[in-house]
């Protein structure tokens, strides 16, 4: 830590001095602050002269040995009294959020402290920031002293609804479920408190919090034997010293949530053996790039895995191959353009990911076929989510490829949601097979010719078996479809103006996302720039999917007629 030497001359009193540094506590560097809605981490904690290093012996020194014990400089690792011009104690943070800062923690040609991103830093006054409180000040705080605030409280956690049914007694001993998101949680407190006055609890969110490590996050679970489900998102947690001995403080977690907590997969991995129960785990938007494979015992009961909104090497993917539970695989906006399991030829099952049932590839970069045909060689595959890619049919017709992907993938029941009928599934593979059957019956067997067609399309002699060849008839192609003259009746529901009535309109399902916020904006008199679209499906309940490419279509985000529009201010 640097500090500026000041001039006798210049000192402010003492007296003051120590008023400015009574509102830092002594532990300040590298605790979590918050700002308002912004968190940051201490990196320095001093005085900053306002326009330039006081004069001294060096200019400035980095520590101070042989102060008075009392001297609140020593407290705070600074000199004997304040540089001059300064006005007292400064913060220098770095943010969670760069945007936020100013600088990198060089101040006038002084370096005060190291930030991770060359704008991520700056200086904040002890006032504007709120080092938190314990967990049991936060749930009194949160629920009063006798839990009354949660009564009719109901929360949806991993997919899961819990409300308060059988409690009859309701208080903080009762408690099941406790939401501490953003209460500026800093630590378990005194030793025993959380046990004492919230024993019960199976559900804990402690999302954006204040906590610096996960031997905090360790403490307070100790004394929570019946937790299952723990909420982490957003925090800043340095690694246990040793994960593995803390085995005990989770032995009953099921699931996990590590949002935009910027981990890597190595750090999870070392965190991982404290989990020994785990069944879900949703790492979203952390630094996870390449996918080591987890050690032997470590992931054995997870079941489920979101790794969305991280730009995962896909050639990793198959690290996790070995997982012997894994349903459900979710790698959303994840960058992937490619998957293969070279374990297996064309037709044939692969031995990787034997339990995978369900496969969330919204928004990626695919845009070869040959990726499902890939797909198709799960044996446990039932559900598969891939809107926002780039799979487009010759006719361009976003319903022909979604025949086309029930045909290539014969175990399919669900796609992006929608149930996948027996009837849907006849029709797709009668109409796969009309839609390449010239150029079939064209390639000789055993030719090379067929043999590249088998490769292409390795389903195809099985949809022959099963459906027969198709006839030279039903060959004949219809008039090309003819993708600009497609018009989607699209209702726009207003989420900043409840009061607003739907609008529907017929647009053209090559209109550009910036020509409809065009369109929006003239009705409703803002600046264009201002408006944020996302849409859901007609037929899927629930999800909804940001449009967020002004140069991209309707058609590339695979909006189809009946679909809603929601319009928010940015």
């Amino acid at each position: 830590m640097l500090a500026c030497w000041p001039s006798p001359a210049c000192q402010i009193g003492d007296a003051r001095w120590r008023r400015m540094a009574a509102e830092v506590p002594e532990d300040a560097l590298g605790r979590r602050i918050s700002c308002g809605d912004d968190r940051a981490t201490v990196r320095f904690v001093g005085a900053v002269p306002p326009t330039e290093v006081c004069g001294g012996p060096d200019g400035y020194v980095s520590s101070f040995q042989n102060l008075h014990p009392s001297s609140p400089w020593r407290r705070l690792g600074l000199g004997p009294s304040p540089p001059l011009h300064s006005t007292g104690v400064w913060l220098g943070v770095e943010w969670d959020d760069p945007s936020r800062g100013k600088h990198d923690g060089c101040h006038q040609g002084v370096r005060y402290f190291a930030c991770g991103h060359p704008s991520g830093g700056s200086f904040v006054r002890p006032a504007k920031a709120s080092f938190g409180s314990d967990f049991l000040s936060a749930v009194r705080r949160r629920y009063g002293e006798d839990g009354a605030a949660a009564l009719d409280e109901q929360i949806n956690i991993s997919s899961k609804t819990l409300e308060w049914t059988d409690v009859k007694e309701r208080s903080l001993e009762s408690l099941s479920v406790v939401l501490l998101e953003k209460c500026l949680v800093n630590g378990p407190g005194a030793d025993g408190d959380v046990l004492r006055t919230t024993p019960n609890v199976r559900w804990l969110n402690l999302s954006a919090s204040l906590l610096v490590s996960w031997d905090q996050v360790v403490a307070v679970a100790r004394q929570l034997e019946h937790l299952e489900a723990l909420q982490l998102s957003f925090n800043r947690l340095s690694l246990p010293s040793e994960s593995a001995s803390r085995r005990g403080a989770f032995g009953n977690l099921r699931a996990l949530t590590l949002i935009g907590c910027r981990l890597t997969w190595t750090q999870i991995l070392e965190c991982a053996p404290m989990w020994p129960k785990l069944e879900e785990l949703i790492v979203e938007d952390n630094l996870i790039s390449h996918l080591d494979r987890p050690p032997e015992g470590v992931f054995e009961e997870l079941r489920c895995l979101d790794a969305s909104k991280n730009a995962v090497e896909q050639d990793s993917l198959l690290n996790l191959a070995h997982l012997p539970r894994l349903e459900h695989l979710i790698l959303s906006d994840a960058a992937l353009s490619d998957i293969r399991f070279p374990d297996a030829a064309a037709g044939a099952e692969t031995s990787a990911f034997a339990s995978l049932e369900k496969l969330n590839l919204n928004c990626n970069a695919i845009s070869e076929w040959g990726v499902m045909d890939e797909l198709a060689k799960l044996p446990s595959l039932r559900q598969l989510w891939c809107r926002g890619n780039h799979l487009v049919s010759d006719d361009r017709n976003p319903k022909t490829a979604n025949q086309m992907l029930v045909a290539k993938l014969p175990h399919l029941c669900v796609l992006n949601g929608s149930q996948v009928s027996p009837q849907e599934r006849r029709g797709a593979e009668r109409d796969y097979l009309k839609m390449f059957g010239e150029e079939w019956m064209r390639s000789e067997a055993r030719s090379p010719s067929r043999r590249e067609f088998a490769r292409r399309h390795p389903r195809y002699a099985g949809l022959v078996e099963k459906h027969g060849a198709p006839e030279e008839g039903e060959l004949k192609k219809p008039r090309p479809f003819a993708l600009k003259n497609q018009l989607l009746k699209i209702t726009f529901v207003f989420a900043d103006e409840t009061s607003r009535p739907p609008l529907v309109k017929k647009l053209p399902v090559t209109m550009e996302i910036g020509k409809v916020k065009g369109l929006l904006a003239r009705i409703l008199r803002v600046p264009a720039g201002d408006l944020k679209l996302s849409y859901t499906s007609a037929k899927v309940v629930g999800p909804e999917y940001e449009m967020g490419g002004d140069l991209k279509t309707l058609f590339f985000y695979d909006v189809e007629d009946g679909d809603t529009v929601v319009v928010r201010r940015q």
